[in-house]
């Protein structure tokens, strides 16, 4: 795998051994990134990276929060509880030389701590067809990581059924061959 844009393109980042962690491809991971940086999100959002707090919840190898920092976000928390996807996120993050703009968190989502400081991007990529997404939402606007008007983005499986609250509003859906990537717009709990 690699960066697909920004200071570290072309930087390669590794992937646990096994199929326990499901990295976000390149293909799709450069699609989403021409989204967010060319998609008008409104003047709530503005630019959806640049100097944005990011949270990669899910977060596997790192690859969309590295991903994010690559390409002008300032600072990326990242929850994790495999060990394998730890050691994996641990050495790409050194790897890169970004320990300090970046906190990785090896919780279950589910007991997430109390932010430190709320999130403008939220990336969630967790296992598919397991309702993850709608639970770890619940947490983490709760534990406050969540900014008003952040912007969430969803992976899921083609087709897979994501329903979040009436407190965000669907921006988009594309589908890249199995994976449907989803933009929100937090607007608040």
């Amino acid at each position: 795998m690699r960066i697909t844009g920004g200071t570290f393109r072309g930087r390669t980042i590794t992937a646990p051994d096994g199929l326990d962690t499901r990295p976000t491809s390149d293909r799709v991971r450069q699609a989403l990134f021409n989204i967010l940086m060319h998609h008008e999100w409104g003047e709530a959002i503005g630019n959806a990276i640049d100097g944005k707090v990011v949270l990669d919840a899910f977060a596997g190898t790192g690859a969309l929060g590295i991903e994010a920092l690559s390409q002008g976000a300032s600072r990326a928390y990242f929850f994790e509880k495999d060990r394998k996807a730890l050691d994996a996120l641990n050495a790409n993050i050194a790897a890169l030389k970004l320990q300090k703009t970046t906190n990785v968190m090896p919780i279950d989502i589910k007991r997430a701590p109390m932010a430190k400081e709320p999130a403008a991007l939220v990336f969630f990529d967790p296992p598919y067809r397991k309702g993850l997404t709608e639970a770890a939402l619940q947490t983490l606007s709760t534990q406050g990581w969540i900014a008003p008007h952040a912007l969430l983005v969803c992976e899921t499986s083609k087709g897979e059924a994501l329903t979040l609250p009436a407190t965000s509003t669907h921006h988009l859906t594309r589908t890249y061959g199995d994976t449907d990537v989803h933009f929100w717009e937090w607007v608040g709990s």
